[in-house]
């Protein structure tokens, strides 16, 4: 180990740009994992998220357009769209204490209403990593049209 240690600089000197490259590389996921730990919920597969649904009972959002929600969403699904997302709303807000799962179709949106969920006291947050379209690779069940919810 101490005869790597001692070639290291010399490692560096004869191979700069690799070296730079490897720092960098290692500086950004550390960067990105510090930041994943800091946002304040967690992203969620498939699975995970059928296992909250059914052992925690959480309250299910689908944040995407209402022409999206109508042509396929996870059952039991409430549709709220981003432009009308209030994490004040008095509905809602009775669901500060259970866990709240958010999704979109492919997961970008879902995180922006996630963050704002966090900032108004949710406890347990949690998003659909991929959003519907890793649902439906996964070939689990969608229903159609508006739901009675």
């Amino acid at each position: 180990m101490s005869d790597i240690l001692h070639r290291l600089p010399e490692f560096i000197g004869n191979h700069p740009f690799l070296s730079f490259g490897f720092i960098a590389v290692l500086v950004a996921m550390i960067a990105a994992e510090v930041g994943r730990l800091g946002r304040g919920y967690k992203a969620l597969t498939p699975a995970g998220l059928t296992q909250l649904i059914n052992k925690n009972n959480a309250l299910l959002i689908d944040v995407s357009s209402i022409q999206d929600y109508e042509k396929g969403h996870i059952p039991g699904a409430r549709h709220v769209a981003m432009s009308q997302f209030d994490p004040e709303n008095k509905d809602l807000a009775k669901a500060k204490d259970l866990p709240v799962a958010i999704y979109c179709r492919t997961g970008q949106t879902s995180s922006t209403a996630a963050k704002r969920l966090k900032k108004a006291g949710f406890a347990d947050v949690y998003t659909l990593d991929g959003g519907l379209r890793t649902w439906t690779e996964a070939q689990l069940p969608l229903v159609k049209g508006r739901s009675a919810s």
